[in-house]
């Protein structure tokens, strides 16, 4: 599969997303609250309309999973699928950890990934079958002897439920927890990608806070699944471990309790 087109398609796309951004950024601001609660703002919507207008122009038989604008149906069996804030919370506080996230599923599986980091001018991008490049250079995660040794991160323990929480617990607690990071939403899988973090575990993750993650984080030699191990695709139910060292699977399943059904 050559994306050469589409990815050259999808640096537009995280071009434009950034220019809408950078001018609401450490701004004051006031946040809608839409039904979840989550903070939504101007920047957000700017972003999304400028990315789905050249998907629109350029691409209209496919489809576009957004944010902030849902769903549109394709007929081609692609699907963009893009998140033009992810870590909303992190950019109202002026925090530059947020990202934008850009995804291409082909049959519901992403083989393009995006993580771009306006304020930084942080890029990585991961395509299927080839290295994860993070601002045109390659990145590989790093190797994880034992678990103990593991620099975990999570966005926050209040998006997970009770039980989900005390899985993660259960977890942290045979990895180095001293140094565990909390908060960082997508720039922690971009992290773990460039080898300075070995596990991310989240859960209640929509498809468009995870498409973009997988093909980054494996095409830098990590893996990505869900809390039973299963690979992640667009009905996943949005329970996701990310490993820097695939050798370490077992080892977090293990301590996570066993693949004990998660699904909802």
């Amino acid at each position: 599969m050559n994306l050469f087109t589409e990815l050259a398609l999808a640096h537009r796309l995280a071009d434009a997303a950034g220019a809408a951004i950078l001018p609401h950024f450490r701004t004051a601001m006031d946040a809608e609250r839409k039904g979840d609660a989550s903070p939504v703002t101007v920047a957000d919507r700017a972003a999304e309309e400028a990315m789905r207008r050249i998907l629109t122009a350029e691409v209209p038989q496919d489809g576009v999973h957004g944010e902030e604008f849902g769903v549109s149906e394709g007929r081609s069996g692609r699907q963009w699928v893009l998140d033009p804030i992810d870590g909303t919370a992190s950019f109202l506080a002026g925090r530059a950890t947020f990202g934008t996230l850009i995804a291409l599923l082909v049959d519901g599986f992403p083989v393009l990934g995006i993580i771009d980091q306006p304020v930084q001018r942080e890029r990585w991008v991961g395509v299927t079958g080839q290295p994860t490049t993070f601002n045109g250079q390659p990145v590989q995660t790093r190797r994880c002897r034992e678990l103990a040794e593991a620099t975990i991160a999570t966005t926050g323990p209040h998006y997970f439920t009770a039980e989900e929480g005390d899985t993660f617990m259960t977890l942290a607690q045979q990895t180095d927890h001293r140094r565990m990071i909390m908060g960082g939403d997508c720039y922690n899988y971009a992290l773990l990608a460039s080898g300075h973090l070995d596990l991310v575990c989240e859960a209640g993750l929509k498809l468009h806070d995870f498409a973009a993650l997988v093909p980054v984080v494996e095409g830098a030699g990590g893996t990505m699944c869900d809390w039973n191990g299963e690979p992640l695709h667009g009905g996943s139910a949005g329970h996701v471990l990310a490993l820097g060292d695939p050798a370490r699977l077992d080892d977090v399943l293990e301590a996570m309790g066993g693949a004990h059904n998660h699904a909802h």
